[in-house]
């Protein structure tokens, strides 16, 4: 299998067009799609609904959650605005391709098989298309659309779950795991709670947490590699120097995890499983059938602001572990607010 052939997780691969002439669909017919909705991709979302409810409700404190609907239950406002964020994705994805008539797949979802040791119950989603599109201008708009739907119900979910968070002193005594920041996730913080976020620890809501992966995740699938969304967008504003740009963006992934380990900077060991599993993939991006006609001005504009948002969302070090430190005396603890939360919140994030 090449590169133009590769098929990874929220990533659009295979791109078909659909000719002009083909055959309109009578009502019956389309009263009989909507009955065969393909099996393996109804299936696929349910085991994804359930798998990323049972994470939820690990987060929460449960422990045997399918032991009743009542613990079930307490993964729903994790998995419900998680599931909303990947939905959005994949349909901006599915009607951009549809609009250019590309014929393309729904949406096909990865649940996690053991969600009690992936915490957030899922791999994610992709859409399956076979050929290459017209241009590079339907490139843009099919690879852009994703990441772009997504932000909407991402950015609902983060102002919703901040609202429900629990704000606390700073305690540098408190050790766990920890949560990265971004620029659009400190500047939303600051935006919705009011607080300074390097003086606070915030415990996030899980509708909060679902909204901070849905910005993590928008930043992976915008990077300029391969066939993953940023690179399509790159491909379609820079063209054949596309291949040079996902070589470069390989190596810091890689680099950043060499980097930390010899000089003990902060960073992220996933990078290097994202480095090896891009490689694995293929940093190639098939061709559209019109190779030469660039992006009109607004659609460079828009993938420029593409661009930019992937350097919004990305973090750096987006999950990290905190050793406990000697306890803060109380006059070194400062806070701004506290919000009412679940007895047992999520894992906590110092911003």
């Amino acid at each position: 299998m090449n590169s133009e052939e590769k098929v990874s997780p929220l990533v659009l691969t295979d791109i078909p067009r659909v000719t002009p002439d083909s055959a309109p669909v009578d009502r019956s017919a389309r009263v009989s799609l909507w009955r065969s909705i393909p099996k393996l991709n109804l299936f696929l979302f349910l085991a994804t609904v359930l798998t990323t409810t049972m994470a939820g409700a690990y987060l929460a404190g449960s422990e045997e959650p399918l032991s009743s609907l009542s613990e079930l239950a307490k993964g729903l406002t994790f998995s419900a605005p998680l599931m909303a964020i990947l939905l959005c994705h994949e349909f901006g994805h599915y009607l951009a391709a549809r609009y250019h008539r590309v014929s393309t797949s729904l949406p096909y979802f990865i649940p996690v098989p053991f969600p009690s040791l992936f915490m957030i119950g899922t791999f994610g989603a992709f859409i399956r298309m076979k050929a290459p599109p017209q241009s590079r201008r339907a490139m843009f708009d099919v690879g852009a659309a994703g990441p772009w739907a997504g932000m909407v119900p991402a950015i609902i979910a983060v102002y919703v779950g901040l609202k429900l968070s629990q704000v606390t002193p700073l305690d540098k005594s408190v050790g766990g795991l920890e949560l990265g920041d971004s620029i659009l996730f400190s500047y939303l913080t600051r935006r919705f709670l009011g607080v300074d976020p390097d003086t606070v620890m915030i415990n996030l809501h899980p509708i909060a947490f679902a909204g901070w992966l849905g910005l993590f995740i928008t930043s992976l699938n915008l990077l300029p590699v391969g066939q993953l969304d940023g690179g399509h967008v790159v491909y379609a504003l820079f063209g054949r120097f596309h291949a040079w740009i996902s070589r470069l963006f390989v190596a810091l992934c890689l680099l950043s995890v060499l980097v930390g380990h010899l000089f003990h900077l902060p960073h992220w060991d996933g990078w290097l499983m994202w480095g090896i599993l891009l490689l694995f993939l293929g940093m190639g991006h098939p061709r559209a059938l019109d190779e030469t006609t660039p992006l009109d001005p607004v659609r460079r504009l828009m993938a420029w602001a593409t661009i930019g948002l992937f350097i919004i969302t990305l973090s750096p070090v987006p999950f990290s572990i905190s050793e406990p430190s000697m306890p803060t005396s109380p006059s070194e603890q400062t806070y701004d607010i506290v919000a009412h939360v679940p007895s047992k919140p999520l894992p906590s994030i110092r911003l």
